[in-house]
């Protein structure tokens, strides 16, 4: 049980999603690069726990594709691959060309929602949190996804979130200045929504999406 300032208590996660989200978090963010190896002794030590939920918690993750178990050494952390970069980049294409056509001529609220990120994103690069930066660039894109309407594609969307995180902070990593061209990228995508040009819009985001290809890859 954990207290509050109010003097009330709340009850802490299960130990082996405590482990899950330590472990998931510090992956996403890159403070646990792919080539890492993880032992359930440091985990345990990390989180407060004992090694038996450790175990669950790495099960999960190895599930997810981030990590791979090897048994009395530990845990992997798989570095992205070009392959997954390539599927990707492809699957965000077709679903956010499609998306964004969909979305012109865009609602007022969808273009008030996406300023409000805008103005997140260089709040965040002002203060240099990469990994904060990389959450708001996905939630941009995911909003224009969402208010394509389809149900559907917006689930399979949101299963890319973990990979296009990790990416994302990879990306900014890799090239710090990344971080404002993606911020000044989306006002030109919010631009093409104002004015109501499908085409141009489209156009942007395939440039934009493309691009995190050869980032990823040092490739640019």
């Amino acid at each position: 049980m954990i207290s509050t300032a109010s003097g009330t208590t709340t009850k802490q996660p299960p130990a082996a999603e405590r482990v899950y989200a330590h472990v998931k978090q510090a992956v996403l963010e890159r403070r646990y690069e792919g080539g890492t190896l993880l032992t359930e002794g440091d985990l345990a030590e990390a989180v407060g726990v004992s090694r038996t939920p450790v175990r669950e918690g790495l099960l999960r993750l190895e599930a997810e594709g981030l990590i791979k178990l090897y048994p009395k050494k530990g845990a992997l952390v798989l570095p992205v691959s070009a392959q997954e970069i390539a599927d990707v980049v492809e699957t965000r294409l077709l679903v956010e060309e499609h998306a964004i056509r969909k979305v012109v001529p865009a609602e007022p609220q969808l273009l008030r929602k996406l300023e409000e990120l805008l103005a997140e994103h260089e709040e965040h690069a002002r203060t240099g949190d990469l990994a904060a930066a990389a959450v708001t660039d996905r939630c941009f894109h995911a909003e224009i996804v969402r208010a394509a309407g389809n149900a559907i594609l917006s689930h399979l969307y949101d299963q890319l979130r973990d990979r296009q995180l990790r990416m994302g902070v990879q990306v900014m990593h890799a090239d710090p200045g990344r971080v404002a061209k993606n911020i000044a990228e989306h006002g030109e995508l919010l631009a093409a929504l104002r004015s109501g040009d499908a085409d141009a819009a489209a156009a942007m985001v395939h440039r934009h999406v493309s691009r995190v290809k050869a980032l990823v890859r040092g490739e640019a």
